[in-house]
């Protein structure tokens, strides 16, 4: 069964390199969802004025890899008690959010933040909200992590996320 997720956990960069790693993935794109302004550029959304966040829409085979699996590795590879950031990204277009498209969804969501609550020290903020219209971000931020690996931010902010969750959920790697 193929399922889809819409999620934001900061530069949405990190999140394409780290589900591209999961056997069962078969699609990520990265993109703009939540805010207010129609077919925003990714100029517009790094102003924090259009309201949308940078998300990943991740489709997966449930026959492959579980849904808890995807969710779980969500709230492994960014820091869910940051308000509006990750790191140094700060501005609502980074914050920890899960954008769902039925009850079944929300609910999963919402079981999914509970058991990070019982990882994570601190509250988490994750926003968990209905999905809008998904903007497919521009062309040059999809697959952003294999095309340019040597690249600063990808060497010193997804390689360590990426790292994270293959020692995580090492039986989930495409190998």
């Amino acid at each position: 069964m193929t399922t889809s997720f819409v999620l934001a956990g900061g530069c949405f960069w990190c999140l394409d390199a780290v589900y591209r790693t999961l056997d069962g993935v078969s699609e990520v794109v990265s993109g703009y969802t939540g805010g207010t302004t129609p077919n925003p550029s990714y100029e517009a959304v790094c102003t924090g004025h259009t309201g949308h966040a940078e998300v990943v829409r991740v489709v997966f085979d449930e026959s492959v890899i579980p849904a808890d699996i995807i969710l779980d590795a969500f709230f492994t590879l960014h820091d869910p008690r940051q308000l509006n950031r990750q790191g140094n990204d700060v501005g609502t277009q980074y914050r920890s959010a899960m954008f769902y498209t039925d009850e079944a969804q929300r609910e999963l969501f919402e079981a999914a933040r509970e058991r990070a609550a019982d990882i994570w020290d601190g509250e988490v903020v994750t926003e968990i909200s209905p999905l809008g219209e998904f903007f497919d971000a521009e062309d040059y931020h999809q697959d952003f992590f294999a095309k340019n690996p040597g690249q600063g931010y990808c060497l010193a902010v997804a390689v360590p996320k990426v790292n994270k969750v293959r020692r995580r959920f090492a039986e989930y790697i495409v190998r």
